[in-house]
């Protein structure tokens, strides 16, 4: 284990999150505000996800995520997979790198889907002008 801060990104849509973790008491806060008054609970769960699968490690551990764009589930995937590369990445464990890929894939790789580009006879991407010549 490091004794110093570590910090990793993770991405989803257009949200970014940035997870710096450091030795402390157990704590976890996203933008400031503690996890456990973070609302919604479905994306305070989300968050808990990577933390609850590390399990006793984690209580050793002070983690803080900062988290910018897309909406609030977006921002609750993009941290929780910024928190997961920071676990193995702290811990320098393989074994968690493997539980966390078995658990679910996206808890380490950012999901690279991204919005289509407008085209033009439409006014989106996929969405067209309708003919009515009948």
């Amino acid at each position: 284990m490091d004794e110093e801060a570590l910090t990793r990104s993770g991405k989803r849509k257009e949200a970014i999150a940035k997870a710096t973790i450091k030795k402390g008491k157990g704590r976890v806060r996203v933008n400031t505000i503690p996890l456990e008054i973070f609302s919604p609970e479905m994306a305070q769960l989300k968050i808990k996800e990577p933390i609850q699968l590390v399990g006793d490690k984690a209580e050793e551990v002070d983690i803080d995520i900062n988290v910018q764009g897309g909406g609030i589930m977006g921002q609750a995937d993009a941290a929780r997979t910024a928190i997961a590369n920071c676990f193995v990445d702290y811990l320098e464990d393989p074994e968690l790198e493997e539980l966390f890929k078995e658990y679910d894939r996206s808890l380490l790789v950012s999901d690279p889907r991204r919005k289509l580009p407008k085209q033009p006879m439409g006014p989106g991407a996929r969405t067209k002008r309708q003919k009515s010549y009948r």
